[in-house]
């Protein structure tokens, strides 16, 4: 096959992506402290990224120099396998700062844990099942004119799975706005008992308000397109079209550490010990909820 540049992109953002979530998920893994809730749904998004960085570049390496239609399932499998769980645990990561807001009180408790677990078996159940689909039949290599816009997908399969993405990003759009009204009601009420200036209550609310809007809005930014361009496109539209809105897709899974795992400061100290020896081997770790990440 001639060299696809589009292709080449995919994969050089596939190593990109793998690199980044490699160093999370190798972070939480090794360092004991990182068993709270919060870091189980950050380590479940960055394997789930990882994967899928993996993925572009199994899908670069079978197309080009081990063509064949059973690697092709298998490929594709582990892309919407990889690629469904990270979007489900963006939602588990939101679920799960919701309840921290809401339920703050009762949030450090083994009800906590286990809610953890049973998002995470929930999250990884479905998406391997969504995966395993195109490699038990539900494919197009016998009827092409079934096919969608991603070979060997189906079109019915890439419909399930782009309302499965609506309906997600509704219910995160919706625990986002509730969010905000629960931050804004905790500024409030802690300028009221300290005494603080209006102004400190405005820039304190604006700035967790941004925050949130920048986390939703990559989110939907990156996702959207290809979610959409999923339900309007099939097999006889160009393939530009798939890999311009495919590529903002994947470049969520390397935008996701940033937001979700280097920002976080507990991370940041391991980091930086690992590097460079800035700090102790064993920093003092303090709890801290999923609104603060």
């Amino acid at each position: 096959l001639a060299l696809n540049p589009w292709d080449v992109v995919l994969c050089i953002s596939g190593t990109i992506i793998s690199c980044e979530n490699a160093i999370v998920v190798v972070v939480i893994f090794y360092t004991p402290a990182f068993r709270a809730p919060m870091f189980l749904l950050i380590g479940s998004l960055a394997t789930a990224d990882l994967l899928a960085g993996l993925g572009l570049i199994l899908h670069f390496a079978f197309v080009y120099f081990i063509p064949s239609d059973a690697v092709s399932l298998l490929t594709v499998g582990l892309l919407v396998t990889s690629f469904t769980a990270s979007v489900s645990s963006l939602l588990a990561i939101t679920i799960d700062r919701y309840l921290s807001l809401y339920n703050a009180l009762t949030y450090y408790s083994e009800r906590t844990v286990t809610r953890t677990y049973i998002m995470l078996i929930l999250t990884w159940g479905a998406s391997i099942c969504y995966g395993l689909l195109p490699i038990m039949g539900w494919n197009c290599l016998k009827e092409p004119s079934s096919c969608s816009i991603i070979k060997p997908l189906m079109k019915n399969h890439l419909i399930i799975l782009s309302v499965s993405f609506f309906m997600v990003f509704a219910v995160m759009l919706q625990l986002y706005v509730q969010i905000c009204k629960i931050v804004c009601r905790h500024a409030h009420q802690i300028a009221v008992q300290r005494h603080f200036l209006a102004s400190s209550h405005y820039v304190t609310t604006r700035k967790g308000i941004a925050t949130l809007a920048v986390i939703l809005g990559t989110f939907a930014s990156c996702w959207l397109p290809f979610a959409v361009y999923c339900l309007l496109g099939d097999y006889s539209y160009p393939a530009l079209y798939t890999y311009v809105t495919f590529l903002p897709a994947t470049s969520n899974s390397m935008i996701n550490p940033v937001i979700y795992a280097f920002r976080n400061q507990e991370i940041q100290k391991v980091l930086w010990t690992v590097c460079c020896g800035c700090f102790s081997p064993t920093p003092p770790f303090r709890s801290r909820s999923p609104s603060d990440v």
